[in-house]
């Protein structure tokens, strides 16, 4: 999913948030995917310790959220992948937002692109936080299970994922629910960073406004 390019030489972005999904932030418009670390996709579900089912997908995307709140974040570029996104890693004031999400248990780290987080992982799965209190698909194996290895549109919707968040000419994130007037016009292109939503409270969340018609 990385694809990593070397090292290159760049400023620090830094700025106000939005969470895209539990790996990912944009910032000043730039997408931002976290470096050394694999979060669970916003359509992905995982097991507790009961066996019930949870979005946890979503849950990683709000835990993200709930960290960041309106605080200004600091990443430091180490590469881009082949969607463009730039790879980083980002801090909140002064800590580790990648470390962080893999020590609380709502991303592992991304052993095939670095060995960076594998202590917080191994500290996680010790304390059964996050995904380790139940059982779970390696993210990158559940991209391959769906044929793809970004999210898409498609298999959000098959799992009632129904709220289109699409950006507008103007950079603004807006969703559709379903009935609204732009609803059934509105395509999702998730490589622009449009995204489907599973409600309107994750939706906003992640720092999108509510189309007005």
């Amino acid at each position: 999913m990385f694809d990593a390019k070397p090292a290159f030489a760049s400023e620090a972005i830094s700025g106000r948030a939005s969470v895209i999904d539990g790996d990912t932030l944009e910032i000043h418009g730039q997408r931002i995917r976290l470096h050394g670390i694999d979060a669970p996709e916003s359509a992905q579900t995982c097991k507790d310790d009961r066996g019930g089912s949870h979005r946890c997908g979503q849950r990683a995307a709000l835990a993200l959220s709930n960290k960041i709140g309106e605080r200004p974040v600091a990443c430091a570029p180490r590469g881009t992948d082949r969607y463009q996104r730039i790879i980083a890693v980002c801090h909140l004031g002064g800590e580790d937002l990648n470390a962080w999400l893999v020590s609380v248990g709502w991303a592992i780290a991304y052993r095939r692109f670095s060995t960076d987080y594998v202590s917080h992982e191994d500290a996680a799965r010790e304390a059964k936080r996050g995904l380790w209190a139940g059982t779970f698909t390696p993210p990158e194996e559940w991209r391959r299970a769906q044929g793809s290895s970004a999210p898409s549109s498609a298999s959000d919707q098959k799992s009632g994922c129904l709220i289109k968040g699409n950006i507008s000419s103007k950079g603004e994130r807006i969703y559709h629910v379903p009935g609204g007037d732009f609803y059934d016009q509105t395509r999702i292109d998730p490589l622009k960073g449009e995204r489907m939503f599973c409600s309107e409270a994750e939706a906003r969340a992640a720092g999108w406004r509510r189309s007005k018609r």
